[in-house]
């Protein structure tokens, strides 16, 4: 029991020895590595010329939904906010987190990317737009299966070639990964908040706003679709005894006109015009039900289409993020400066194994 401290305080001597043995040693060699971190800084202040910078267009929304009470539907957080409730009050296929996948899905990134805009006074598709920005075009020239690739404003999916799928692929990725952000600020507020980060100022712009477009317009066609089918049958319905209606009014006029002057005691000739008669009194009765459904059913759509409402669309100039000079040099110097006492470290242990 007596010789466990004094062992300790051996290994501790040793570990602190060692420790300042190694600490000299990259001491006695201060000049490669002040050497190589100036270098470092160098490159670094080099690239910090070359960078790109980086823009970020934000956009926010709020979610009123009137049939699940009149309030902002609370996305990411709030259950039932941003569902899609296809039976008129049974579940939802989005809700929560949800929302969050569902604009970074494959489906919506896709439909946003071939979505015409004006740039450069030409109609091209954000596709286009992207390539342009990556200068893709230029690493194609020598590849004939990529050289001519183009991607329509529009155009249908099925069209697509397997290529068209890979790049569109790799596209999806890039965005959805580091380019693309949705969530909420703060968990208390029911307002959500998309980010897009391109190099291109008016890519991350047009790209924020056709994609919460598409998102919307997907969103509110799922969710009044039932109410939407049921209008429009009742209005066919509706259309079709106003039909009947307006042709049984008229064929009590022509029976009408056919009896005129007749001989009271001939009723049989009167039969046609009683029956058109009935026609038009009990199509006018089926008519006058259609007539108040079909109301009712206006009002069910409207009640069951939500509104979107943006809060803030991305104004220019948008916020920019560059790599500043000094902060090059030293994020440079230091990273250069780490790598370089790696090796030393390393060679010294290398060196003192064999």
């Amino acid at each position: 029991m007596s010789g466990q401290p004094q062992n300790d305080e051996i290994s501790l001597k040793e570990l602190i020895n060692k420790i300042a043995e190694w600490f000299n040693y990259l001491l006695s060699q201060w000049k490669i590595i002040l050497l190589v971190g100036i270098i470092g800084g160098l490159l670094g202040l080099g690239y910090s010329f070359i960078k790109k910078p980086v823009y970020t267009a934000t956009l926010s929304f709020a979610l009123e939904d009137e049939k699940s009470g009149g309030g902002l539907g609370g996305a990411l957080g709030l259950a039932s906010s941003f569902g899609f409730d296809l039976g008129g009050g049974g579940g939802s296929i989005f809700t929560g987190s949800n929302l969050n996948e569902l604009f970074k899905s494959r489906s919506m990134v896709e439909k946003t990317l071939l979505t015409p805009v004006v740039y450069q006074s030409k109609t091209i598709s954000l596709a286009e737009m992207y390539i342009q920005e990556k200068e893709w075009r230029e690493k194609w020239e020598n590849k004939p299966k990529l050289k001519n690739i183009t991607f329509l404003p529009e155009t249908s999916r099925a069209s697509f070639t397997r290529v068209h799928d890979s790049i569109m692929g790799v596209m999806y990725d890039n965005l959805s990964k580091s380019g693309l952000s949705v969530g909420q600020r703060d968990k208390k507020i029911d307002i959500i908040t998309i980010d897009v980060n391109s190099t291109n100022e008016l890519f991350a712009k047009f790209f924020i706003e056709a994609l919460v477009k598409e998102v919307s317009d997907f969103y509110i066609d799922t969710k009044s679709k039932k109410a939407r089918q049921n209008m429009a049958i009742l209005q066919k319905q509706t259309d079709s005894i106003r039909g009947e209606l307006n042709s049984a009014i008229t064929g009590v006029a022509v029976a009408n006109d056919n009896t005129f002057m007749l001989n009271p005691a001939l009723n049989v000739r009167r039969a046609p015009s009683a029956r058109r008669q009935v026609d038009v009194q009990a199509n006018t009765a089926i008519l006058t039900e259609l007539v108040k459904q079909t109301e009712l059913a206006k009002v069910t759509l409207r009640k069951e289409t939500p509104l979107i409402q943006v809060i803030d669309s991305p104004i220019l100039p948008l916020k920019k993020e560059r790599l500043g000079k000094a902060k090059g040099i030293v994020i440079g110097g230091i990273l250069a400066g780490f790598l370089v006492v790696i090796y030393l470290l390393t060679r010294r242990i290398l060196s003192q194994l064999t």
